[in-house]
């Protein structure tokens, strides 16, 4: 996944929102649901955004699919934001 496809995912603010929910622990998608008064098909729709630009990750447990934030991303683009901070 490019960075442009990283930064992409980051500018909507439902997917930031969910990046933040994900701080607190896995969940599914129905207690991600919970917290939008968005369509469920809508939340589906950017987790597979967020998943595609590998900010979350996903794994089956019985019926659910659990989501977890996959903070190795974050840090990279963290540092790379550091990095554009020096160069000014």
């Amino acid at each position: 996944m490019s960075l442009q496809d990283t930064l992409r995912a980051l500018a909507d603010p439902t997917r930031r929102e969910i990046l933040s929910l994900l701080r607190d622990g896995d969940k599914n998608a129905g207690e991600i649901s919970e917290h939008f008064s968005v369509t469920a098909a809508a939340i589906s729709r950017h987790l597979s955004v967020l998943r595609e630009a590998d900010l979350i990750r996903d794994r089956r447990e019985g019926k659910y699919i659990i989501y977890t934030l996959n903070t190795s991303v974050l840090e990279d683009i963290m540092l790379w934001m550091k990095d554009l901070k020096g160069e000014t």
